[in-house]
């Protein structure tokens, strides 16, 4: 769907603030208080990292956006709204609980997207599978409640042969948890990294084992080197926000490791696949669930007429809400706003450019939803010029 341009934003943005003022000064009083219902005009989707939370802690407007969004605003409205991360390594149901903690408030699985969600649908495709990446053996466990059947982790290659990573040994609580098992004759199907390693060196080694080896059998050397499984990455965030004052690199710079590394070894390139954002397919996954849980929670069985989508990172999640709102697979209107407090700096010129750039996610939020009031305010201006105007005719 094409964007608003310039000059209706700030028309609509003039709107809204000239209708907030009058009421803050008296000239006109708001309408009696109603009970609070839900719109069914616009709905958000948040990313979390550097717009909800940083380094673990809320951002500190995040806590007030969304008490706005469920109701505590001049309007009493509530709005939909769904989250939709490249981050991973857990369970959507205990995401849901860190965040629901973090941001006091409940939150539901049928609102939250990892960057590894949409690779469930894969479970029926492969049967034993090489999972990298995450804390212990949470990423196994995510994959098991897929669908996977068969979950190797690099702890069960080492146990098997220590000497696959020369430089990592296992802890004690590595050697208990990892499977013993003898993979001489075990043929693993594919690779995903559902989360950032927790060691590069080793994970690349057994890897890049894999992908250069006969149909994925670990100890077998390829003469092509185009027998190997296929590998998936939950996405391409070549850097992240954390709690250190400049960014940290993330999955997508394992990625690029590993290609660089695969074609210095082989001579020739590594194909490899993402999902999570800026991938269309991600943000076609993120409008299902979104119309999902519109219908299940608030009764709404209809798409949103637009979507704010508020991310702190150009080239994902600004990249891909536009890329989305262009394409002809969007059936509505998705709006990009940027934050400042996460990947993006002021200082710095996005290579994406957002609809809007704010400086935290409540003003991202006040920002949303003083558009959404201009658009009701101009169409009943509208509609009562129309009622009027028939008015005079049938006096006449």
């Amino acid at each position: 769907m094409a964007p608003s341009n310039a000059h209706e934003v700030a028309e609509a943005m003039e709107m809204a603030k000239h209708h907030i003022d009058q009421i803050a000064s008296g000239e006109i009083s708001p309408a009696t208080p109603q009970p609070t219902t839900t719109t069914d005009a616009f709905a958000y989707a948040f990313d979390i990292d550097g717009v909800l939370i940083r380094g673990g802690k809320p951002i500190p407007e995040a806590v007030e956006a969304m008490k706005v969004l469920n109701g505590q605003n001049e309007w009493g409205i509530k709005v939909p709204y769904i989250f939709v991360t490249n981050g991973g390594g857990k369970t959507e149901e205990e995401r849901c609980l860190q965040l629901s903690q973090q941001l006091e408030i409940e939150v539901s699985p049928g609102q939250f997207i990892c960057g590894h969600t949409p690779m469930r649908e894969m479970a029926e495709r492969y049967n034993t599978v090489l999972v990298v990446g995450g804390e212990g053996e949470k990423c196994r466990l995510v994959a098991e409640g897929y669908g996977f059947k068969d979950v190797v982790t690099p702890g069960d290659i080492i146990k098997d042969n220590r000497d696959t990573t020369p430089f990592r040994k296992l802890t004690d609580d590595e050697i208990k948890n990892s499977k013993a098992r003898s993979f001489s004759e075990v043929e693993i199907e594919a690779i995903f990294v559902f989360a950032d390693s927790r060691d590069w060196a080793g994970d690349q080694q057994i890897i890049l084992d894999l992908l250069m080896s006969e149909k994925g059998r670990l100890g077998t050397r390829s003469e092509t080197f185009d027998e190997g499984p296929p590998i998936f990455f939950s996405h391409n965030d070549v850097v992240w926000s954390t709690s250190h004052e400049l960014t940290r690199i993330g999955m997508g710079a394992l990625r690029a490791s590993l290609e660089a590394m695969f074609k210095a070894v082989t001579g020739k390139e590594l194909t490899t696949t993402a999902y999570g954002k800026p991938q269309i397919g991600t943000f076609q996954f993120a409008t299902r669930l979104l119309q999902q849980w519109r219908k299940d929670t608030h009764g709404i069985d209809s798409p949103p007429e637009t979507v704010y989508f508020v991310g702190d990172t150009p080239e994902s999640d600004i990249r891909g809400t536009n890329e989305y709102n262009e394409s002809p697979l969007s059936d509505n209107t998705w709006y990009s706003i940027l934050v400042r407090t996460g990947v993006y700096r002021k200082d710095s010129r996005p290579q994406f450019e957002p609809k809007a750039t704010v400086d935290n996610v409540l003003d991202a939020v006040n920002h949303g939803m003083q558009l959404e009031l201009a658009k009701l305010l101009k169409n009943k201006t509208i509609a009562s010029s129309r009622q009027d105007g028939e008015a005079i005719m049938e006096e006449k």
